[in-house]
């Protein structure tokens, strides 16, 4: 565990919850000053980000309600644009704007990348903005891969502040049916 994630996500009730469960010991390493990490990506995450064709995002209402919600498409279409920094074209849906109108009152997000076949997360916590393609239609350019046929309507671009990467325990191996031809059996 990298120390940028533990000391957001190692709140005082997570904690207490630890001490109370008996982990706290363990995992008060990372909160230490000579724990490093989590908040530039490296090249693994890099490379792991560009081979997702989709991811769960969380945001927050107003009200104080989480909402989570898939965002797909093409193979990289979630792109890194610098070591603390990453993006995606938003491209038109149901049009219930949920993730937008939460985005546009409060900025923390929180991404989970999944390799299925790997058993392998990705744990993203950033700030986020989303750009409307008026506003600047060469970012949604540089986001869009012209070849996937979907409309983006906005550009939304994330500011990494931790990451992490979970252990595989309880992640299921699924395929797509493109992966599972590729399988040698």
């Amino acid at each position: 565990m990298a120390r940028a994630f533990a000391k957001i996500a190692f709140t005082p009730s997570v904690r207490a919850i630890q001490t109370q469960q008996g982990s706290a010991d363990s995992y008060a390493k990372f909160l230490t000053p000579a724990a490093e990490g989590g908040i530039a990506l490296t090249e693994r995450e890099s490379e792991f980000i560009a081979q997702r064709d989709g991811f769960y995002q969380a945001t927050v209402s107003e009200t104080g309600w989480p909402y989570v919600q898939f965002r797909g498409g093409p193979p990289g279409f979630l792109k890194k644009l610098d070591a603390q920094t990453i993006g995606y074209a938003d491209f038109r849906g149901n049009r219930q704007y949920l993730s937008v109108g939460n985005l546009s009152i409060e900025n923390r997000v929180s991404l989970i990348l999944m390799d299925y076949p790997n058993r392998r997360r990705l744990k993203i916590l950033g700030r986020a903005a989303a750009i409307d393609i008026t506003e600047d239609p060469s970012l949604v350019a540089r986001l869009h891969d012209k070849s996937y046929p979907a409309q983006p309507e906005r550009s939304v671009i994330i500011k990494v502040e931790a990451y992490d990467w979970n252990c595989p325990s309880h992640i299921p191996q699924r395929y797509t049916l493109e992966e599972f031809r590729e399988l040698k059996l």
